[in-house]
């Protein structure tokens, strides 16, 4: 992360003033496995947009083609980020006798497009660290508002799970099959989801940053054996600091 921020810093060179967002906070998200508790981890806060490269919470990316006007803006861009699933079978009762399945960081492309406080992102992005060596989707289309003090960007998401990921991450291989616990290699599913961030400034620089989101499971998901719950809940709760470069 601070090679990263490294880069930022020196890109942020190549056009002044431009706008740089860092902080951190507690990144929360509950898990479907059955008997396995959530996830509570340190997060590092960056945003970052100079039309050159971009960085967005924990995701990165660089673009390579698009425009820019002073209501409408798109791109085209390389894009990378972490992807905090798995388990250790250890972990869980109801998990003994699995693999282990591992986090994973993903890369691939995504295409944006905003038009005055509308935005829409596409991506598809693949698995490069070999964990489940295939292609998912996103769709997601948000909406700027500011209420008072108070900025709020919601957003409605859908994502195509490829059977490759969903096998990884949520099917039963033979050697793992029980008398409780029976084979199960799922198909591909749509995973639907909606979330907001929320900034509060408490001086010129400073804010308080929160992020909430709920995604419903796919079917093919919710019908594994080693899942117990619909849904994941996640969010993050932050300081953020802001200045111009």
């Amino acid at each position: 992360m601070k090679f990263i921020l490294a880069i930022l810093v020196v890109l942020s060179y190549l056009n002044a003033q431009e706008k740089i967002t860092i902080g951190a906070g507690a990144y929360m998200q509950t898990q479907p496995y059955k008997g396995l508790d959530g996830i509570l981890l340190p997060s590092p806060v960056i945003f970052f947009d100079n039309s050159v490269v971009y960085a967005r919470w924990t995701r990165i990316g660089v673009y390579f083609l698009g425009d820019k006007q002073n209501d409408s803006s798109w791109g085209f861009s390389l894009t990378a980020q972490p992807r905090p699933y798995g388990y250790k079978s250890e972990d869980s009762k109801d998990l003994i006798g699995m693999d282990d399945r591992k986090n994973s960081f993903e890369g691939g492309l995504a295409f944006g497009y905003k038009i005055h406080d509308t935005h829409l992102e596409i991506t598809l992005l693949t698995d490069i660290l070999d964990r489940y060596e295939t292609w998912i989707s996103k769709c997601e289309i948000g909406q700027d508002f500011q209420v008072g003090k108070l900025s709020v960007y919601p957003s409605v998401m859908a994502t195509y799970q490829s059977s490759g990921f969903l096998d990884y991450y949520y099917g039963v291989k033979h050697n793992e099959v029980t008398n409780s616990r029976n084979a199960y290699k799922p198909s591909n599913g749509l995973e639907l989801g909606i979330q907001t961030y929320i900034n509060y400034p408490l001086t010129d620089n400073l804010s308080a940053f929160i992020n909430l989101r709920v995604d419903r499971l796919s079917r093919e998901t919710i019908n594994s054996p080693i899942v117990s719950d619909d849904y994941i809940y996640s969010g993050l709760a932050s300081l953020i600091y802001s200045f111009e470069y």
